[in-house]
């Protein structure tokens, strides 16, 4: 059995005859679009993170409301930008809405992707240190906040506090137990993915891979998977990992739909080869069609076939009711076709 989840950007704008037009829909929106995949039978809702966007920026609260709202439906993040963070304060927030999900958070993070703002971590306070480079101090942050989120002591008692008796090194609270298996990294390459299993965090790939070495996108992702696998199993980790991988996915079944994604779905039916941030990179090619040639396709894609979960990237901008309809479709159609339930 494989997990079926959306990934929603987030996106709202203000411009005339949008559906999302302000940050309140934005959010509630998504609280809504959560409720309404969890009632089709999705597994799970995840949202990306983004500052100095209009876009989702501080997931916990998002995510609380959504745990409250629903029972079953796992509730996460692809990928929260390890740069901008505290870790401690994110180890209260990420505990607390775990504790209020009743264990059901996801938490993707990573280095993060390119963005609109020059040093935008700088501007939050966090800055490399001497020889450090973004992605060190991402990394750095990362070791903290795990640590922090096991219960380990973080941080010396004061033996003249009023309440007094204290010794030794407290915890941040509350803990939760069990999150610290639920931690994923977000991982671009097969390099990040051997390491990401060394570190005992599940993987997330998405549609693009910082290299390229001339194969199609499905082939190398599931190198990446596998040499993920095999580093996992050398390290000797305790709990079994997961792996998630993303894909863009319009099945196309009413005039809506052609609408919107019809002359796309003519087009976008190959990888892309590019340059981002100096690399050569490769980007996966989108699935739009009628529900059993997308199934049929799906099912070909070796990296899908090799990761326990797929998350669908759902274009949220088009508002909740368009995006539940086509969750729901995909819970219908496509996934039974695909032979994933």
């Amino acid at each position: 059995m494989k997990r079926l989840g959306f990934l929603s950007f987030g996106h709202w704008s203000p411009a005339v005859g949008s559906p999302v037009p302000t940050a309140a829909e934005g959010l509630l929106q998504s609280i809504d679009l959560a409720v309404a995949a969890e009632e089709a039978g999705v597994d799970g809702a995840y949202f990306r993170v983004h500052h100095f966007a209009r876009q989702q920026s501080s997931p916990f609260p998002l995510l609380a409301a959504i745990a409250a709202r629903t029972s079953r439906i796992e509730i996460g993040t692809g990928v929260i930008d390890m740069r901008y963070e505290n870790p401690l304060y994110m180890a209260e927030e990420a505990a607390a809405t775990d504790l209020i999900s009743g264990g059901r958070l996801q938490l993707g993070i990573s280095r993060g992707s390119p963005e609109p703002a020059l040093n935008g971590a700088a501007a939050f306070g966090y800055r490399p240190g001497e020889g450090e480079t973004d992605a060190d101090m991402a990394r750095r942050h990362t070791t903290v906040f795990r640590r922090a989120i096991t219960g380990a002591g973080m941080v010396p008692a004061d033996p003249n506090h009023m309440q007094g008796g204290h010794t030794g090194m407290l915890p941040v609270e509350p803990v939760s137990p069990g999150l610290p298996e639920r931690i994923w990294w977000g991982a671009g390459s097969r390099a990040t993915a051997v390491w990401t299993a060394e570190q005992g965090m599940n993987l997330m790939s998405s549609t693009l891979l910082i290299e390229d070495t001339g194969v199609p996108f499905d082939q190398l992702q599931a190198e990446q998977i596998h040499l993920f696998h095999e580093a996992w199993q050398k390290a000797g980790h305790a709990h079994a990992p997961r792996v998630s991988v993303s894909r863009s996915v319009m099945p196309v079944v009413d005039d809506e739909d052609r609408r919107y994604f019809g002359l796309r779905g003519q087009t976008d039916q190959h990888d892309q080869v590019g340059m981002l941030d100096g690399t050569r990179s490769r980007f996966g090619k989108s699935y739009i069609g009628e529900p059993d040639k997308i199934a049929a396709a799906l099912a070909a894609d070796r990296a899908v076939q090799a990761a326990d979960t797929v998350l669908l990237t759902v274009p949220n901008y088009l508002g909740v009711d368009y995006n539940a309809k086509l969750l729901g479709n995909m819970v219908q159609h496509v996934a039974p076709a695909a032979g994933w339930r």
